[in-house]
């Protein structure tokens, strides 16, 4: 708020929501009246906004923590539980802060050993997969975990994180206390909206329809083996790859689905359920070439882990066309909906 002194008249105005007596006040106000205009303008602010976010409520963001046995106590922590969590407080450098790559800030959030320790860890795991909101994914050791304190992070510099400074849920590494981070964690595993953990790898379950497939019942259809390039996004090699997996044209038979439908797939990653970025598949496509869901890969067959996007990924033959081989190949495949 601002009082103008516009020649004799004086004018008070509110910035940004509310105005009070902007013309007609041809003396300057007493202090008392400038206490009611003040207190006036601030209850009518106040009540603005109140209904602006009653109509608009804030967009929550939850973390869904998943793991590789059947048994384990799979969870999603809503954005009020985050918070609750973020009690860790880190002073580093962000990586991803070119304009001054020196600058500290100071990160607060929630320490990934804590999560380790209250959900536990499954058997056998030795590495925990973030999975971003764009299907962005970065693998972590659980003897780092332990080790250092890596945090998801919510605020930086007391503040939320904004969506393009990698909030609101930023996977970041304290590299000014522990330099040595660096050596085993570049700049790339500083992870953007995270939304998904992942310890070990699940395993196969494919939903078509109505039918909950699983590995054994994937395993039974014709196999097929691509030989080639791959076009998913991190790690993987950028060499020709074998992957071996079933035709998407055999799953849906399988399912009982109709050879006719168009199917839409999608993965753990929200970006693959925006209808914008939706992959869907036509009919003449998954006829016409070799869409397969791969669920091994390399000369012996080993499962796609999640570190790689798996239990199960999709996959474009060479022998498909340009336009469909361009499309995004999905990751962390879920489920395929078809389109009747």
């Amino acid at each position: 708020m601002i009082l103008l002194n516009i020649g004799k008249n004086w004018t008070l105005v509110t910035l940004g929501i509310g105005i009070v007596c902007l013309t007609g006040c041809t003396k300057k106000p007493t202090n008392a009246q400038l206490e009611g205009w003040l207190k006036e303008a601030s209850d009518a602010n106040a009540e603005i906004l109140a209904d602006k976010t009653k109509k608009n409520p804030q967009r929550q963001w939850n973390l869904v923590i998943q793991g590789q046995t059947t048994d384990f106590k799979s969870d999603t922590l809503s954005w009020p539980e985050l918070l609750k969590l973020a009690t860790t407080n880190i002073n580093t450098i962000d990586a991803n802060n070119i304009v001054n790559p020196n600058q500290v800030f100071k990160f607060q959030g929630i320490q990934i050993s804590k999560l380790l320790k209250q959900f536990g860890v499954p058997p056998g795991v030795t590495e925990v997969t973030f999975v971003c909101y764009d299907a962005y994914h970065v693998t972590v050791k659980i003897e780092d975990l332990h080790t250092y304190p890596i945090i998801l992070a919510l605020t930086k510099n007391d503040k939320p994180i904004q969506r393009d400074q990698g909030g609101p849920v930023y996977l970041i590494y304290p590299y000014t206390q522990y330099p040595q981070l660096r050596q085993k964690y570049n700049e790339g595993d500083w992870a953007f909206y995270v939304t998904h953990i992942i310890f070990g790898t699940e395993k196969v379950s494919l939903r078509v329809g109505d039918r909950q497939l699983n590995l054994a019942e994937l395993d039974k259809l014709p196999q097929v083996t691509l030989n080639q390039n791959v076009g998913y996004r991190v790690r993987w090699p950028s060499n020709k790859v074998k992957l071996h997996g079933v035709r998407i044209k055999d799953v849906l038979a399988l399912a009982g689905i109709k050879p006719q439908a168009s199917v839409v797939v999608t993965g753990k990653p929200p970006i693959y359920r925006r209808t914008t970025e939706a992959i869907e598949l036509s009919s003449t496509d998954i006829n016409k070439c070799n869409i397969i869901l791969a669920t091994r890969w390399g000369e012996d067959k080993q499962p796609i882990l999640a570190k790689m996007g798996g239990p199960i990924t999709l996959a474009f033959g060479d022998d498909c066309s340009q336009e469909t081989k361009n499309k995004r190949w999905v990751t962390f495949v879920e489920e395929l909906i078809p389109q009747l």
